[in-house]
């Protein structure tokens, strides 16, 4: 997979690409990075990327044709089609379903903002928005970082056991509900038990009780995962 971020700040992604599974997945070219500078395709001698809004208000925006320059070229190196996601608090949520929805396409090409945001024509070039929750940013290169992870670790091989995202919270195998609890050694620590349930070698007790906590746990918790029949998990 090929993944394109277009951003002012390349070198905020250094450690996060040489380290973790991500740097294993670059490694075993299971992941290929490639950054597109927007200063470089910034304008006069202070290769400046923004300006001031028409019809006033505070902040800079960023231009539309700075960065569709940066988008387009980005687009130009590449070997395989990007899909162009803008990373903006106005796009569609991003949930586990996204990801595995984003993890098909051969690359994709994450738009980090900066400043108050992007000038509106940016949108008419995108194929995609996509929005970490409802809060705000200084900048899209965090909310990228997230995106990556969440997309990179889907991909066969980099977490060494592909089962590990089998059952696991908003998971197609829990019905998108949160994970049961998990325990491991002490069996007992400061008075805190491990279930009898999880010690007793019953595999189908096991299940079912798995099953029951992670149904127990997404209703008292995130309600509004299993509230809704036939709902689109996208949009969850």
């Amino acid at each position: 997979m090929r993944i394109g971020i277009v951003t002012l700040f390349p070198d905020l992604f250094e450690p996060f690409l040489r380290l973790g599974f991500v740097g294993k997945a670059i490694t075993q070219g299971q992941l290929e990075v490639c950054f597109e500078n927007l200063r470089d395709h910034g304008l006069g001698v202070h290769k400046s990327v923004d300006d001031t809004p028409y019809g006033g208000g505070s902040g800079m925006l960023m231009r539309v044709d700075c960065v569709l320059a940066a988008v387009e070229s980005a687009q130009a190196k590449s070997p395989v089609p990007l899909r162009r996601v803008l990373l903006t608090p106005q796009g569609r949520p991003f949930r586990q379903p996204v990801a595995h929805e984003l993890v098909q396409h051969p690359g994709l090409l994450l738009v980090c903002g900066r400043y108050e945001g992007f000038d509106e024509r940016t949108r008419q070039f995108v194929d995609d928005e996509i929005s970490l929750g409802d809060f705000v940013m200084t900048g899209g290169e965090v909310a990228a970082m997230a995106l990556m992870e969440a997309c990179i670790r889907l991909l066969p091989g980099v977490l060494g056991n592909d089962a590990s995202i089998d059952e696991e919270s908003f998971s197609e195998s829990l019905e998108g509900m949160l994970e049961y609890p998990q325990y491991t050694r002490p069996a007992v620590f400061r008075g805190l038990e491990v279930p009898d349930v999880l010690k007793g070698g019953d595999h189908a007790k096991v299940a079912s009780w798995r099953r029951q906590q992670a149904r127990e746990r997404t209703h008292a918790r995130r309600p509004e995962l299993v509230s809704a029949p036939n709902r689109d998990p996208s949009r969850r």
